[in-house]
C-alpha cells in the first residue's frame, strides 16, 4: 500500500532544480493544470514502478533520477512477481481510486519523463526485465520475437 503522508506546505523542503525540471516535463507531457498535480502523478507512478523493478536496472534508474524521485522509487519493496503493463495500470488505479483512463495517462506522462532521464539503453534493459505490455507505457512499440 502506498503511504500518503501529507506535509503542510510551510514545512516542505524546496525541491531540487532537477526535480523541478522533471515536474515541469511531466506537467507539460500530461497537460496537468498545476505542478502539484504533476507531483502527485510522479509519486504514484514511481512508487508503483518501484514495486516492479529489481536488480541493476533499479539501481541504475535511481542513479539517473533526481534525488526526490529516486527516493520514491527505492522506498518500495519489489513484488516477487512483476505485473504486465496493463495489470500495473489497473493496480495503480485501484490504489489511487482514479479511473483507468486517468491512471494510464499519468503513467505515460511520468514514464516519458523517466525515459528522458534514463536514456534509451537503460530503458531497453528495463523493458527486457519486465513482462509484456510495458513498452507501450513508455511510448514504444511492443516488439515480439518472430515465430
Amino acid at each position: 500500500m502506498i503511504s500518503d503522508v501529507r506535509v503542510p506546505l510551510e514545512h516542505q523542503l524546496p525541491y531540487s532544480a532537477a526535480y523541478e525540471q522533471m515536474l515541469e516535463k511531466v506537467r507539460y507531457e500530461g497537460a496537468y493544470p498545476t505542478r502539484e498535480r504533476a507531483d502527485e502523478a510522479v509519486r504514484l507512478v514511481l512508487a508503483g514502478f518501484g514495486r516492479q523493478l529489481t536488480g541493476d536496472e533499479r539501481v541504475d534508474l535511481a542513479a539517473c533520477l533526481p534525488l526526490e524521485a529516486a527516493r520514491v522509487l527505492t522506498a518500495q519493496i519489489p513484488d516477487t512477481q512483476p505485473l504486465t503493463g496493463w495489470a500495473f495500470v489497473k493496480d495503480l488505479a485501484a490504489r489511487s481510486g482514479a479511473s483507468l483512463a486517468t491512471t494510464r495517462w499519468d503513467t505515460g506522462s511520468v514514464l516519458a519523463a523517466i525515459t528522458t532521464h534514463a536514456g534509451p539503453d537503460l530503458i531497453t534493459r528495463i523493458l527486457h526485465q519486465l513482462p509484456a505490455g510495458w513498452a507501450l507505457l513508455f511510448g514504444q512499440a511492443e516488439l515480439t520475437p518472430a515465430a
